[in-house]
């Protein structure tokens, strides 16, 4: 649901607003814009979609409860139409590419309640100087010659979502160990769907290269930004990346 053009319900129909908008949500249900069990868009972002007000929305979500074809629980509403369920991707360990394939890697994870770069800031639509949660890992091997630091910001909108994000914010002294390794998958868990897009570029001598990679969520909000730097004479830059066949 990524229009923000508003719907013209056609004209004629004699059904109320809300019913109208019921039956152009159930369209795009049916039509797999959501598959089933994945989390509805909230009721703001529908009232924008449908160029309706929010208790229109809310209406014609119940018009589709009783139906049956939404149902709502504590993490929000989602189609139970019938299809294919959605599938489970495999987990991404966060950062994605930060740790060493050497096992002897020692790793280190904090974080911090701070303002971020600028280009973070700018990145997230974040206002300058506005503190944010900031990751910041380092991986090296015991003789050195492979090292790897990982600086990651939140959004607001991250952290408004995705609770076990936001209760860093009390332990973010930058001391404190922080393995953040779920975040995905916290982020999936809230009903975030996940877009990465990783810019990778040398920097330094041949040996460095650093990835700026940029999440973004279905409605194209920032999630995080990432700066990866991986300084070795010789060592890979593995992303590995498991797609179910079709069928």
């Amino acid at each position: 649901m990524v229009r923000s053009t508003p719907h013209d319900p056609p004209s004629g129909d004699d059904r109320p607003l809300y019913g109208r908008i019921a039956a152009l949500l159930l369209d795009e249900l049916r039509a797999g814009t959501i598959p089933p069990g994945e989390r509805l868009p909230g009721e703001r972002h529908l009232a924008a979609h449908f160029g309706v007000s929010r208790e229109t929305v809310r209406q014609a979500l119940e018009v589709l409860r009783r139906s049956g074809q939404v149902a709502t629980d504590r993490r929000g509403s989602h189609a139970t139409l019938p299809g294919r369920p959605v599938e489970t991707p495999e987990s991404l360990t966060f950062p994605v590419g930060a740790r060493s394939a050497d096992p002897s890697a020692v790793d280190r994870a904090t974080v911090t309640w701070e303002a971020p770069p600028p280009e973070h800031a700018r990145a997230l639509d974040l206002a300058p100087h506005r503190p944010t949660l900031v990751h910041r890992y380092r991986s090296v091997t015991p003789d050195g010659r492979s090292l790897r630091t990982a600086v990651t910001s939140f959004s607001a909108v991250v952290l408004a979502e995705v609770a076990e994000l936001a209760r860093y914010r009390d332990r973010a002294d930058g001391a404190t160990p922080a393995q953040l390794r779920r975040a995905y998958d916290w982020m999936r868990k809230a009903g975030l769907t996940l877009h990465h897009r990783d810019a990778i570029t040398q920097v330094g001598d041949a040996s460095s290269v650093r990835v700026t990679r940029r999440v973004h969520d279905q409605y194209a909000r920032p999630l995080e930004i990432t700066d990866l730097v991986v300084n070795a004479e010789q060592d890979a830059l593995v992303y590995e990346f498991t797609l179910p066949a079709a069928g």
